[in-house]
């Protein structure tokens, strides 16, 4: 009478290890099965701005990766925040990304009076994809041959040197905010409701100075209807390697660089998050991946989640900080 007793704990015994192995192999076969549906990836800005261009050259080659569609998804409004609370709440499969930025995930969650998602939990950073600098760009009628000369038109007459930017906490606001801190000078900020604007208003002179984005600062310069004094990036860039850094160029320890990333909603597998963020490193090495981005003015790079996530968190620091000693708000 022992045998079927022997058979029937021997069953289960076999039968609770199998579970066992299911479960705890449950996170490594979700991620090989992952995806078998296709995927949306949200930008928080309009058509054809940076954040568009770059997400739509990740979609393109993602989706050649995963072999499933990748949609382009553009939720422009509140600095990027209704795409970011959008990906926040959404399942935790790894399907709805978020091309995010310097600007929508650690600037735009700082000035916000009003969040409904939490920054460092709801949202789970893949791997950083591109990085870029700013130029400080003058109309080419005025007198500034170099930042020293525009640093000393500030003093002599504090509040008469107006930047544009593209709006109240936009990073070209923040590039000039940090520049007028530490060179210790007073410019004026004037913000507009986009880059277009803001950079033809410099061009036709109804503004001096802007800390534009490379690309655009390089085809006005071209054309002679700027002229760019020095590049916010801690380095030289190779896209312009005669020009200055600001930092070298009389503000020493300045630099304001932005970037892109990839982002998906926070609890999501951390089997699915470091597939993902595989694959793109794979696609930011292509070269000629590496190729569109330098056209646009941007460093291809790539990282680990881990090492991103806490870049982000540091960041969201570093913002609360210096947003409240630069005294910006949204009003």
């Amino acid at each position: 009478m022992s045998h079927p007793v022997s058979r029937r704990l021997f069953a289960c015994t076999a039968a609770m290890l199998a579970c066992g192995s299911v479960s705890l192999a449950s996170p490594a076969m979700a991620a090989e099965a992952w995806p078998n549906q296709p995927l949306k990836l949200l930008v928080g800005f309009a058509p054809g701005g940076a954040n568009d261009i770059v997400a739509r050259i990740i979609a393109k080659e993602l989706q050649q990766s995963l072999g499933e569609t990748v949609v382009v998804d553009n939720k422009p409004g509140a600095g990027g925040l209704i795409a970011s609370e959008a990906v926040a709440k959404a399942q935790k499969n790894g399907y709805t990304l978020l091309l995010g930025s310097i600007g929508n995930n650690t600037i735009a969650p700082v000035l916000a009076k009003k969040l409904n998602f939490d920054p460092r939990k709801d949202l789970e950073p893949i791997t950083i994809v591109a990085e870029a600098g700013n130029a400080l760009l003058v109309n080419s009628k005025l007198p500034y041959k170099s930042v020293k000369d525009f640093i000393e038109a500030a003093r002599k007459e504090p509040g008469t040197i107006n930047y544009a930017s593209s709006g109240t906490g936009s990073t070209l606001h923040l590039a000039g905010a940090l520049f007028g801190q530490q060179a210790n000078v007073n410019i004026v900020h004037i913000p507009y409701k986009g880059n277009s604007q803001a950079i033809n208003d410099v061009i036709a002179g109804q503004v001096q100075a802007i800390f534009s984005g490379i690309p655009s600062a390089i085809s006005s310069s071209k054309a002679g209807q700027t002229r760019i004094l020095a590049v916010t990036t801690p380095q030289r860039l190779k896209s312009l390697p005669d020009v200055p850094t600001v930092a070298e160029s009389g503000v020493p320890g300045y630099a304001f660089t932005s970037w892109y990333g990839l982002f998906t909603t926070g609890g999501t597998d951390p089997a699915i998050v470091q597939k993902l963020a595989q694959e793109v490193r794979k696609i930011i090495a292509k070269p000629e991946v590496q190729a569109q981005f330098e056209a646009q003015g941007l460093e291809p790079v790539s990282s680990d989640p881990a090492s991103f996530k806490a870049q982000v968190n540091r960041e969201l620091d570093r913002w609360s900080r210096d947003i409240k000693a630069m005294n910006i708000s949204l009003n």
